[in-house]
C-alpha cells in the first residue's frame, strides 16, 4: 500500500519537475560586467606608469608622530559615526540572511479541534486535525538569484561606506591635529611679537627723553603692540573650537588635546599616486558608488522577472479524525502536494512601474558612479597641487623673512642716528615681518595638510 502512495506521489510530480527543466533553461536576467577604469588622464599633468600608491601604506607608517597615531586610534574605535556605518552593516548582513532564507520552502503547523452540537436534531459532531503544510517557490527566472546578489551588493556598499567613513576620519584628524600645532605655533609667534613690542615701546620712551623721537613715535609704538596683542585671543579661541571638533572625532566630551609640536612634524616626500585605475581598489567611497549600481542592477532583473509565472509547489501532510482519541492512528494519516503556474495578465502596471523604476535608478547610479570616479580625480589633482604650491612658497618665504628680519633691524638703528628715518618705517617693517612669520607658519601646514588630503583622496586610511 505505502509503495503505491509513494509511486502515485512521483508519477504526479513529474510533469512539473519537467516544466521546471524546460523553463529555467530560457534566460531572462543578464550577469553584471564589473566596470574597469581604462581612463589615466584623471590625474591632471601626472604621467606614470608606476602602480606604487601611497594609498597602500597603512596609517600608522604614514603618520609618524606617536600621539596623533594615538589619537587616530582612538577615533576608530570611538567615533560615532563609524559605529552607524557598522551598523548598517549589521543591517545589510540581516538583509543577507533573509535573502538565502528565500530559497527554502515555508512550512507552517497546524492544530484544530472542532466540537458541535445541533440543538434541533440533538446531534454531536467532533472533528480534530494536526497537519502542517509548506509552500515552495522554484527560482525559474532567477528573480531569487538576483535578489540575493542585490543584497550581497548591499552588503559591499555598506562595507565600503564604513572604510569610507574611516578614511575621512583617519583625514580629519590628521588634520585636525596640524591646524591645532599651526595655532600653537602662530600664538608662540604673536606672543613673542608682543613681547618685541613692549621693548620697542621702552625704547621710544628712552629715545624721546633724548630728543630723538617725537612723543607721536611713542604713542605709535604703544599701538603697535596693542594691535598685536589684541590677536591673541582670537588664537586662543581658534586652538579651543579646534580641540572641541577633535573631541567630536573621538568620541569624547569637548577638551583639551594633548599634542607635539609643528617643530617636530616632518614632511613625507615619496608622494606617489599609482595609476588612476587603483582608485576602484583602493578608494571606498567609488567602490560604494560601483556597489549601488550593481544593486540597482540587480534589481532592475527582479522586475524583469515579474513579467514571467511564477511556479509554485505546496504540500501539506497530518492526521485527521472525527475522534481526537484515533487521531494518531494509520488510517487518520493524509497528504497532498500539487504545484501550479501564475502568469500575471493584469496588475494594473505595477509590473511596468517597478521595472521602469528600476532602470531609471540604474541609470542614476551609472551617472553617479562617473561623476565619482571623475570627482576622485580632481581630489588627487588638486592634493598634488597644493602640496607643489605648499613647497613653492615656503621657499620664497624664507628668503622674504630673512629680509624682513633685516630691514626691521636696519630701521631700528636709522632711527637712532638719521632723522631722515622717523617710526612709521619701523612699524611697517615690523608689521610686514609679523604678516610674514604667520604666513610661513600656514605654509608649513598647508604642506602636511596636502599630504593628508593626497593620501584620503587616494584611498588611503582605512587599510
Amino acid at each position: 500500500m505505502n509503495r503505491i502512495v509513494k509511486i502515485n506521489t512521483i508519477i504526479s510530480i513529474w510533469p512539473i519537475l519537467l516544466v521546471i527543466i524546460v523553463l529555467t533553461s530560457c534566460k531572462v536576467t543578464e550577469t553584471y560586467k564589473r566596470s574597469v577604469i581604462t581612463d589615466n588622464k584623471l590625474y591632471r599633468d601626472v604621467n606614470t606608469t608606476d602602480t606604487t600608491t601611497i594609498a597602500d601604506i597603512p596609517w600608522k607608517l604614514i603618520f609618524s608622530d606617536t600621539i596623533m597615531q594615538s589619537l587616530i586610534q582612538e577615533g576608530i574605535d570611538n567615533n560615532l559615526d563609524l559605529k552607524i556605518a557598522i551598523a548598517r552593516i549589521k543591517q545589510a548582513q540581516a538583509n543577507l540572511r533573509q535573502s538565502n532564507a528565500a530559497f527554502y520552502p515555508t512550512l507552517d503547523g497546524h492544530a484544530t479541534g472542532t466540537d458541535q452540537n445541533l440543538a434541533n436534531s440533538g446531534s454531536k459532531s467532533e472533528f480534530y486535525q494536526l497537519y502542517g503544510d509548506a509552500s515552495w517557490e522554484a527560482d525559474i527566472w532567477g528573480k531569487l538569484k538576483s535578489t540575493k546578489r542585490a543584497a550581497i551588493a548591499a552588503l559591499l556598499q555598506s562595507d565600503a561606506y564604513k572604510k569610507a567613513v574611516q578614511t575621512q576620519l583617519v583625514s580629519d584628524i590628521a588634520t585636525d591635529y596640524y591646524s591645532l600645532l599651526a595655532y600653537d605655533a602662530q600664538l608662540q609667534v604673536t606672543l613673542k611679537t608682543v613681547e618685541n613690542r613692549a621693548q620697542d615701546v621702552m625704547t621710544m620712551k628712552l629715545l624721546k627723553e633724548s630728543d630723538v623721537v617725537t612723543g607721536a613715535a611713542v604713542v605709535q609704538s604703544e599701538a603697535n603692540r596693542y594691535s598685536v596683542e589684541v590677536t591673541i585671543p582670537d588664537w586662543r579661541q581658534n586652538i579651543r573650537e579646534t580641540e572641541n571638533a577633535l573631541s567630536i572625532l573621538l568620541g569624547r566630551n569637548p577638551g583639551a588635546i594633548i599634542r607635539d609640536s609643528l617643530n617636530n612634524q616632518k614632511v613625507r616626500m615619496d608622494l606617489r599616486t599609482g595609476l588612476a585605475a587603483q582608485l576602484l581598489a583602493n578608494r571606498p567611497d567609488v567602490q560604494e558608488a560601483e556597489y549601488q549600481l550593481r544593486y540597482y542592477f540587480e534589481l532592475t532583473n527582479v522586475a524583469k522577472t515579474y513579467f514571467y509565472p511564477s511556479l509554485t509547489i505546496t504540500a501539506a501532510g497530518g492526521f485527521s479524525n472525527a475522534s481526537i482519541s484515533q487521531l494518531f492512528s494509520a488510517t487518520s494519516l493524509f497528504g497532498n502536494i500539487m504545484g501550479g503556474l501564475t502568469q500575471p495578465i493584469f496588475n494594473q502596471g505595477l509590473n511596468e512601474q517597478r521595472f521602469r523604476v528600476a532602470q531609471a535608478k540604474q541609470e542614476e547610479y551609472i551617472t553617479a558612479f562617473k561623476k565619482a570616479l571623475l570627482t576622485a580625480g580632481q581630489e588627487v589633482s588638486n592634493a598634488l597641487y597644493n602640496y607643489q604650491t605648499a613647497t613653492d612658497k615656503t621657499k620664497i618665504r624664507s628668503q622674504q623673512i630673512s629680509f624682513l628680519e633685516k630691514s626691521v633691524e636696519f630701521t631700528k638703528e636709522l632711527l637712532k642716528y638719521t632723522v631722515n628715518t622717523n617710526y612709521t618705517d619701523v612699524l611697517t617693517s615690523e608689521q610686514s615681518l609679523l604678516a610674514a612669520q604667520l604666513s610661513s607658519v600656514s605654509d608649513k601646514v598647508q604642506q602636511f595638510q596636502a599630504t593628508v588630503e593626497l593620501y584620503r583622496s587616494l584611498g588611503g586610511g582605512w587599510k
